[in-house]
Order: C-alpha cells, then sequence, then structure tokens
C-alpha cells in the first residue's frame, strides 16, 4: 500500500508506471552499488608455478583491496601435505598496496609446495585460493585444499538463512513498533501486534547470536563444529563485523525497553486516555453545566493527552534512535563502509533500511491486523499509505545514489548469476507494485460501520449482554455467573467475526496486503542472496581516468585458444584447447581439453590457468579447473576484474616432473 489521498487513489496508469520505473532503477542502484568487489589474489612471491632454486625464507601475497587475515590464513603444505610454515603472519601492507607474508621453517628440501590462503574481503565475504611452486624442480605432491570455496557447503547455507532472519527480524521489530505509533496507537493494546513486534526483537537477538557463532567457520575453516571455538570467536570480536554484531546486541538491550514500555505503560496511557475521552463524550454536560466536576474532568482529559502526547513523542524519538543504530550496525560493518564517499553513503544506507522497515514491516503488520481484529479505523489505514509511499520514494532516491556511487555494467543483467537475480527482483518488485496498486483502491472504498442494521444488532447484543450482566448481579450461584460470563464473552467474539466477514471492503484489502506481504518475503530473500553475490559490472576507476576510453562490447563468442605443446617427458605431447565464455569482466565458465596426437582425448595428471594483467600489475589469478572427463576441465565463476589485453599461462603436467607451460596474450572484454 503505498498511498491515501483520493486524488491519489485515481493515479493514472501512466504515472503509476513512472513511479515503477523510478523504484527499479533505484533498486537495481542500490544493489549494484552495494556490493563491493570482492578481494582477489593479484601476486605472490614466488608466483604461481615458480620453480626457484633455494627454499624462500617467506611467502608473500599481494591482494586487491584491503582483507582480513588471520595467523591460520595461509598455509603452506610440503609435498607429503605437512606444514611448513610458521603459522604467524606480517602485514607488509603500505603506500596503497595490500600484502601479507608468513615465513617459512628452514631447510626445505626440494619439491612442490602448495599454498592455501582464506581471507574476508571488505565487503565482509569470505574468499579463498591456493597455487603452488616448486624449490629444485616439481615434484609428486598429496597435499590437499578444500574443495568448497570459502563461505560454502552447509556453513554458508546456514550463514545466508541467518542473515535472512536479522533481516525479517529488524523488518518486523522496527516496522510493527512504527505502524503502532505513527498509524494506530491502539495497536498497543491488541496482543498480535504486540506478538509481532516481540517476535521481531526475539529473531533478531538469537540471529545476531548465531551470526557472531558461524562467523568463525563462515569466514575460516567451514566446519560447523568451529562455531564454539572460543579461540576464534575472540578473533571475531576483533573485526570490524564481529563489533558491529556486538554492537547489534547491546542496542537490542535498548530494544527491550523500548518494547516493554511500549506495551506497558504506553498501552496503558492509550487505552485511559480513549476511556476518559468516551466518557466525557457520553455524559457531554460536565463542561457545558459549569459544575466543579465538568471543570475538573475536562482538565484531567487535556492533562491525559498531553502526558499521552509526550510519551509519544519520546518513543518515537528514541525509538527512531536505537533504530537507527541497529540499521548502522549493517551500513559500518559491510558494503556501504567500502568505495567513496562513505561518509554520505552509510547514513543513506541507514536510511534506506529505515525506509524498507516502515514499509514491509508496516505491511505485515497491517496485515496481522485486518486477520485478528475488525477494530482497525479506515484513517488508521489511510496513514499507513501514506507512509508507505514516503517509504517508496526514500527506497527509489537512496538507490539512484548508488547506482552514482558506483554502477554496475547493464551488460551483466544477462551475463551473470547477479544480472539474472536482480532481474528476478525487479519482476517481483513489478509484482508488488501492482498489488500496492489494488490495496490502494480498496483503502480508498474502506468505510466505516454506520448501517442501521449494525447498529440494530449492536443494540440486540448490547440489551442480550445487559441482561446477561443483570442476571449475573441477582444470582448468587458461581457457576451461573461463569457461565453468564462465557455467554457474553462468545456473544462479543461471534459480533467481530460476523463484522470481519461481512465487510466486503476490508476483505478486499486482506487479500491484496496478503499477496503484498508473501511477495515482500520473497523480495526479501532474493535480496539476501544478491549480497552475498559478485556483482557483474566494470570498474569505474577505469571510466573515470583522463584519455581513457570505454571499454569495448564483448564480443559476439568467447575467446578460444588452441595451441599444441611438449613436456619434453613420454607421452607429453598434445594439444591445449581452452575457451572463456562470455570473455568479459566479471563472471566467467572456462573450459580446457588435452587431445593426444591423435586427436583423442588425453588424461594428464595436472592442469592450471593463470590471468595476468600486465598494464594494471595485476595477477597472476590462478584458476585450477576440476577434472569432468579424462581430457576435459572446467571451472565455473573465473573472476576477470576489468577489460583488458590479458596475459594467459596455460601450465600442463604430464607426470610428476614433466610440465610446460602454455602463453598467449587474449582480449576480454
Amino acid at each position: 500500500m503505498t498511498a491515501t489521498a483520493p486524488r491519489i487513489r485515481q493515479l493514472p496508469l501512466v504515472r503509476l508506471l513512472f513511479v515503477t520505473a523510478v523504484l527499479v532503477c533505484g533498486l537495481f542502484g542500490t544493489l549494484s552499488g552495494t556490493a563491493s568487489a570482492h578481494a582477489a589474489l593479484t601476486g605472490s612471491d614466488p608466483k604461481d608455478g615458480a620453480v626457484v632454486d633455494v627454499a624462500p625464507k617467506d611467502v608473500t601475497l599481494t591482494f586487491s583491496e584491503q582483507i582480513a587475515m588471520g595467523d591460520n590464513s595461509i598455509r603452506v603444505l610440503d609435498p607429503t601435505s605437512k606444514r611448513v610454515d610458521v603459522a604467524k603472519m606480517r602485514d607488509l601492507s603500505g603506500g596503497g598496496t595490500v600484502r601479507y607474508a608468513v615465513d617459512l621453517k628452514p631447510g626445505l628440501p626440494d619439491g612442490t609446495y602448495t599454498v592455501a590462503w582464506q581471507a574476508v574481503s571488505a565487503d565482509s565475504h569470505p574468499v579463498s585460493g591456493a597455487f603452488t611452486f616448486s624449490v629444485g624442480a616439481p615434484s609428486k605432491t598429496t597435499a590437499t585444499v578444500p574443495d568448497q570455496e570459502a563461505g560454502g557447503g552447509l556453513v554458508g547455507t546456514l550463514y545466508d538463512t541467518v542473515r535472512y532472519l536479522s533481516y525479517a527480524g529488524f523488518v518486523l521489530l522496527v516496522g510493527g513498533a512504527a505502524f503502532i505509533l505513527a498509524c494506530w496507537q491502539r495497536g498497543a493494546s491488541v496482543r498480535p501486534l504486540q506478538r509481532l513486534v516481540v517476535g521481531g526483537w526475539v529473531t533478531l537477538t538469537a540471529a545476531t547470536l548465531v551470526l557472531l557463532l558461524l562467523r568463525t567457520p563462515y569466514t575460516g575453516s567451514g566446519k560447523l563444529g568451529d562455531a564454539f571455538d572460543l579461540g576464534g570467536l575472540a578473533d571475531v570480536l576483533d573485526t570490524k563485523t564481529g563489533a558491529a554484531l556486538v554492537s547489534r546486541l547491546l542496542l537490542l538491550g535498548a530494544a527491550a525497553l523500548f518494547v516493554a514500555v511500549l506495551f506497558g505503560a504506553y498501552a496503558k496511557r492509550v487505552t485511559e486516555t480513549e476511556s476518559g475521552t468516551k466518557a466525557e463524550a457520553e455524559s457531554g454536560t460536565g463542561a457545558e453545566s459549569g459544575t466543579d466536576d465538568g471543570e475538573g474532568s475536562g482538565g484531567a482529559g487535556s492533562e491525559a493527552e498531553k502526558a499521552k502526547a509526550d510519551l509519544t513523542f519520546g518513543l518515537g524519538l528514541g525509538g527512531t534512535v536505537v533504530a537507527a543504530g541497529i540499521a548502522g550496525t549493517w551500513a559500518l560493518s559491510e558494503h556501504a563502509s567500502t568505495g567513496i564517499q562513505t561518509g554520505l553513503a552509510m547514513p543513506l544506507d541507514v536510511l534506506h533500511l529505515l525506509a524498507v522497515a516502515a514499509w514491509l514491516g508496516g505491511l505485515v503488520s497491517l496485515l496481522t491486523v485486518l486477520h485478528r481484529t475488525p477494530d482497525i479505523e479506515r484513517a488508521a489505514v489511510r496513514r499507513f499509505s501514506r507512509i508507505a509511499f514516503t517509504s517508496v520514494v526514500v527506497l527509489a532516491l537512496t538507490g539512484l545514489y548508488q547506482a552514482w556511487r558506483q554502477v554496475g555494467s547493464w551488460s551483466a543483467l544477462t551475463d551473470t548469476s547477479y544480472g539474472r537475480l536482480l532481474l528476478v527482483k525487479v519482476a517481483l518488485i513489478a509484482v508488488l507494485l501492482c498489488a500496492a496498486w489494488f490495496s490502494r483502491r480498496w483503502t480508498g472504498l474502506l468505510g466505516e460501520r454506520t448501517t442501521a442494521g449494525t447498529q440494530a444488532e449492536e443494540e440486540a447484543e448490547a440489551e442480550a449482554g445487559g441482561e446477561a450482566v443483570d442476571g449475573a448481579g441477582e444470582t448468587s450461584d458461581p457457576e451461573r455467573a461463569a457461565q453468564l460470563a462465557r455467554q457474553r464473552t462468545a456473544l462479543a467474539t461471534a459480533r467481530k467475526k460476523r463484522d470481519r466477514d461481512a465487510d466486503t471492503e476490508r476483505s478486499g484489502l486482506r487479500r491484496s496486503v496478503l499477496i503484498e506481504a508473501c511477495v515482500a518475503l520473497v523480495v526479501l530473500a532474493v535480496t539476501t542472496a544478491l549480497t552475498g553475490t559478485e556483482p557483474g559490472r566494470t570498474q569505474e576507476k577505469e571510466a573515470g581516468r583522463p584519455g581513457t576510453e570505454a571499454a569495448a562490447p564483448a564480443p559476439a563468442r568467447p575467446v578460444s585458444l588452441t595451441e599444441p605443446f611438449d613436456t619434453g617427458g613420454a607421452n607429453g605431447k598434445g594439444t591445449v584447447r581452452l575457451t572463456l565464455d562470455p570473455a568479459r569482466s566479471g563472471d566467467n565458465l572456462m573450459h580446457v581439453w588435452i587431445d593426444d596426437p591423435a586427436g583423442k582425448p588425453m588424461d594428464v595428471p595436472e592442469v592450471k590457468v593463470a590471468y595476468t594483467l600486465k598494464s594494471e600489475q595485476i595477477g597472476p589469478l590462478p584458476v585450477v579447473p576440476e577434472r569432468l572427463a579424462p581430457g576435459h576441465w572446467s571451472a565455473s565463476s573465473v573472476q576477470i576484474p576489468m577489460p583488458g589485453d590479458w596475459h594467459l599461462q596455460v601450465t600442463v603436467r604430464t607426470s610428476d616432473i614433466d610440465q610446460t607451460t602454455i602463453e598467449k596474450n587474449v582480449k576480454i572484454g
């Protein structure tokens, strides 16, 4: 629901489509801009595949952006898979370069060594990789590294699920409380709304605790049992994300106090104020009679209204501060805290999250009220519609800013998994706005219960209730009194159910709001998936350099390479065929085929590929493809940071000591 006034209710279809287009553009900008690039290994010493005469004293890794690493983030394994590093990492970063090193044990024998690394990039997502180098000459190695990517597997699934629940809890907590204070203050005494807001607080608190525990295996070993490693938890607390999660827990303590006051003192104050106003309206004689009682009654009512207004203002101000603080724990630890203009991006990200909570959380609150009680007034529904419309505008504007801040590549919409997920979300947003348009129409038709038939039913039920009260007063039998009380409760419940079922406008509004809420849940799930997906885009710094031309469009066909090789050993001759699809910046799919001189598949012990952009001093970026079948290897999600003339190296090993590297320049992007 996004509007209320009659002039807005008659919004032409063209204007509705315009609002939809603005929101879609805003969402594209927000999602493309908020997800920073994952860190990439841009260099190492020794280099991948290098053969050195003397064992180095240390291994140095260089990354494309700032990362977080622990003492066990870099592991060096000998040919028998035993660690030969001292497990004490050194930070050599400086002068705009991100570099880490780990010392090696002295006197390492000849052979092939494996370097496995894992880290957390500036956007809070884990990254990992591995490469090899040899001392003296290559040798057979049994060293193994984890097959799954960092942040994947069961731990990754659990982590993403809990992240979704944390967003949902925030939306219910903040949106439900805002709905009560700004739209329907009497809802503070309604039990279903109380359960909704408290449930949001419990969900967000529990999810934050679980995220804190899962952070160690998510960014480290990937083993679920490490969630209870106290040493790992201490390391997490020293990171930006760990500090943000702890801050969120502290703010949730303040939120618990807010909820207690909202459903305690505030609910009582609202009830007393309404009861006093109703009593004055029924008497109607206090002020007119000029008696002392009348004057006192009017003064008391005025004081009660003032006290309620002051408490409403205090709760609204305090709740906004706490909600903004909780939203800030996301902004300070994730995407908005990296890149350009972070001083502006982080406040706008907080505003974006608050707008999401006000819209979607209020939507779920309205749905709960419409299904559980018919008492909500038309004015309350219309107030929420105005708030929802404002939230949509805020979402569009903040998204447009993010689009300017770090825009994504439009061509990547169909060529990357990120782009395809984004298209799914755009389609869901379109459905959501269509449902909101129907809700807006039902809101305009929504009326008050003023029919003569309804009034007659109420009078008849009131008379029956009065007789029941009289009967209860006359009888001295406790069982009879309890029976009459149950009858009064049953009458009231039946009347409310009949009102709810007979009101066609409210029924139509409930159905449309239900559709909105269901679509919103799916949108939230897609958003959670998008925040953990690498966006397909061109790097903004390349487009902004003076004299730098925009990157040429990607070729219509994938890059292909066909080259003969000879490792020098027995059965060491053959042909390498490689394809990279779609051969542009972002995600790519790589296939490698090895054929013998007769053109038949040739199975070799190892195939490795590396990409280097020498003009920008990026790389080599190692890729270790997975064997699919004899003579066929493949690697998905091959990340190419930017377009350019890349130097491609394909290393083929045909025995324990026989290998060769084929090199060729290819145009990517």
